[in-house]
C-alpha cells in the first residue's frame, strides 16, 4: 500500500482501498489478520486516528471485523463482497460513461463489443 500526501483522496479512504486491494491480491485471506492500527500509522507515518478511520470503513461494509484483544481479520466471504463492490463502481465509473460517449458518436453496440474484445486480446 502506498499513501500519498499530495493527493484530494483523503488518507483514510487511501487506507481503506489500500487494504482492499491487498485483500483481493491475496496479500491477506479470508480469516487471516491485518496490520493494527499501530503498524499502520508507524508504517504509513499517519495519525491513528486516520488509519482506524479507514479500516473502520471496512469494519462497516462486513470486509474486516474485530477480535477483542487480538485484531482485526479479514471476513469470510470479504473477497466476493469487494469484487461486487469494485464491480459495482466500475460500471459507474467506466462503463456508463463510454456508453453515453458510444450514443453521441453513434457507435453501435456490436462495434464497441467488437473493440473491448479486441482490448482483451491484446
Amino acid at each position: 500500500m502506498k499513501i500519498d500526501f499530495q493527493s484530494q483522496t483523503p488518507i483514510f479512504l487511501q487506507v481503506s482501498q489500500g487494504l482492499e486491494d491487498e485483500i483481493l491480491s491475496g496479500i491477506y485471506g479470508e480469516e487471516e489478520q491485518i496490520s493494527s492500527i499501530t503498524e499502520l500509522s508507524a508504517n504509513y507515518k499517519i495519525n491513528p486516528a486516520t488509519a482506524l478511520k479507514g479500516i473502520n470503513l471496512l469494519v462497516d461494509g462486513g470486509i474486516v471485523y474485530k477480535k477483542r484483544g487480538i485484531g482485526m481479520f479479514v471476513a469470510s466471504g470479504a473477497v466476493q463482497k469487494l469484487k461486487e463492490k469494485r464491480q459495482e463502481e466500475f460500471y459507474n465509473q467506466y462503463i456508463l460513461p463510454l456508453v453515453q460517449e458510444a450514443k453521441r458518436l453513434d457507435i453501435e453496440p456490436a462495434k464497441l463489443q467488437e473493440w473491448i474484445e479486441r482490448g482483451f486480446a491484446r
